[in-house]
């Protein structure tokens, strides 16, 4: 079966991408791993979960009606009402005829005598299409460590990007929860509430700052709404693509007093605009320096054990050099008595029992184990599809020393493939929906446009994609990101290669970059009849 189109993945961005290409009359088939629509709002169900970006700012702009009908409850919106709001936006415009549920793409090879993809599941389906678009997700291929022992534990275990839809009861239960990112973060303070005991096995310390989270009014519904024009223009011109996060003095120029006072305003308000609080954080180490040691002191406040309180401190990176997290109540939770944090990197884990957790010290005897390990990241996704390009070359054989992208939406050998916020592109370091638009919007230009001209394959140019690689290095250099162990630099992932993957140069001079090479007509890449 042929289609003009093939996109993968129904999360947010395969989504908008289906809605775009069927208003270019193009025939598109999405396939999908999950039984639904959401993507990572689909796997992502641990207790907790919830959006770091507020929810009148995470939600898409490209239509007017959907932004103006859909209400929101809270600041930061949970997982199960973002899950509602992508089934609402799949209703709305139909968009589950054209999704192939429950189905995995196993290869794609592109055929360079037709111009076309072909691509096959693991349902046994064999299609074909001009286009190949990812939209996989920047998170979603999920990294459990290999600990020894592991497949004895005779109880139940949990990876947070894989939970339960029928979700888990903790009640008198000892649990495990292993890693301290975002997902444990967020669903320890809630295991917490209901489990016998949680041990928590920190390899990392992480900064996080408070959510502050709320329902929210009508009135501030309705006010953000009729803003929301303006709002959506600052939002693609900043950084980020978060409203209220861009400081205007440095960190440096100013007094401790006024520093101080900022950052308070900064922790009172909550979330990820905490980091935009002086324009020197992320690429002044002494900058760095003072709000990194400021949240330290705020994890000495809320902690009433000395001891935990500074394992608690991370000291090894620069805050917001590993993403930052946004928590309710996580500091406080280790002042319960059912709660014991164990540092294994002096006591390290040896080995899963059948009952527990070894570590060098101890065993810890537990009924259940939460794996909140992370993901691999960005790359991940793209090479478990089993991409081929031009001259039987495979994705992963390309990337094996790195990603190399020419803005993050194709990189050279795989003519007609877009990949939706790939590496090279801010994706990670911004607010996700601001960048999944501007992929989505500029992929299906240029597939109309390409349409309009009778080009039948657009590949990027190796030496433009070279000098987009180095600039992405490069820019990356002058800022405090490379210093930490991170999963932006696939340090979480055994062998994968150390490079720094998203774009940091920012939202808005990311999108003035793409504006630019459209109306050049496409500079940067190759076009062929």
């Amino acid at each position: 079966m042929r289609f003009d189109a093939i996109v993968v993945g129904a999360g947010f961005s395969g989504m908008y991408m289906l809605h775009r290409l069927r208003g270019l009359g193009l025939s598109v088939r999405v396939f999908e791993a999950g039984d639904g629509v959401g993507g990572t709002w689909y796997w992502n169900r641990y207790p907790g979960a919830r959006c770091d970006v507020e929810s009148m700012e995470y939600s898409f702009s490209f239509d007017r009606e959907l932004e103006q009908e859909w209400e929101w409850s809270e600041r930061y919106a949970s997982q199960p009402e973002i899950l509602r709001y992508a089934e609402h936006v799949a209703d709305r415009f139909d968009l589950r005829r054209d999704i192939t549920f429950g189905t995995r793409v196993t290869g794609a090879a592109y055929d360079e005598a037709d111009h076309l993809w072909r691509v096959e599941t693991d349902g046994g389906e064999r299609v074909a299409a001009r286009w190949l678009i990812t939209a996989v997700g920047c998170l979603s291929a999920a990294r459990v460590p290999d600990f020894p022992g592991a497949s004895t534990f005779g109880g139940a275990s949990l990876h947070t990007g894989r939970w339960p839809h029928e979700g888990v009861d903790f009640s008198g239960l000892r649990v495990a929860v292993i890693g301290t990112g975002s997902s444990g973060i967020q669903s320890i303070p809630v295991i917490a509430d209901q489990a016998e005991h949680v041990t928590v096995f920190q390899r990392t310390p992480n900064f996080s700052v408070p959510a502050h989270n709320r329902p929210l009014t009508p009135e501030y519904q309705n006010q953000v709404k009729a803003d929301y024009p303006d709002l959506r223009r600052q939002m693609r011109e900043s950084m980020t693509g978060l409203l209220g996060a861009a400081g205007t003095v440095p960190a440096l120029e100013v007094t401790q007093e006024e520093r101080t006072r900022e950052f308070e305003a900064r922790w009172a308000r909550g979330g990820i605009p905490f980091l935009g609080a002086f324009t020197d954080i992320a690429v002044d180490p002494r900058a760095n320096e003072l709000a990194a040691e400021f949240v330290r002191g705020k994890i000495r406040e809320i902690v009433s054990d000395a001891r935990t309180a500074e394992l608690l401190m991370p000291r090894d990176h620069p805050i917001g050099s590993k993403r930052i997290c946004v928590d309710t109540g996580y500091f406080a939770t280790y002042n319960r008595p059912d709660v014991t944090l164990v540092d294994v990197r002096s006591d390290p884990i040896e080995e899963i029992t059948p009952t527990g957790v070894r570590t060098a010290a101890a065993h810890h005897e537990v009924d259940v184990i939460v794996y909140a390990t992370g993901f691999d990241a960005m790359t991940g996704p793209l090479l478990r599809l089993g991409i081929t390009g031009r001259g039987g070359l495979s994705l992963k054989r390309k990337w094996e020393a790195g990603p190399r992208t020419y803005l993050g939406l194709m990189s050279a050998g795989f003519p007609n493939l877009f990949t939706i916020t790939g590496p090279g592109s801010p994706s990670v370091l911004s607010n996700m929906i601001v960048s999944i638009e501007q992929h989505v919007d500029w992929i299906a230009d240029c597939v109309a446009w390409l349409h309009e001209r009778g080009v039948t394959a657009i590949d990027a140019d190796p030496q433009a994609e070279k000098n987009w690689t180095a600039h992405v290095d490069e820019v990356s250099r002058f800022t405090l990101y490379p210093q930490a162990n991170s999963w932006y630099m696939g340090a979480n992932i055994p062998g994968k290669p150390r490079v720094f993957m998203p774009y940091v140069g920012g939202v808005g001079a990311y999108r003035l970059k793409c504006d630019q090479v459209a109306a050049d007509g496409y500079e940067g890449f190759l076009l062929s009849s």
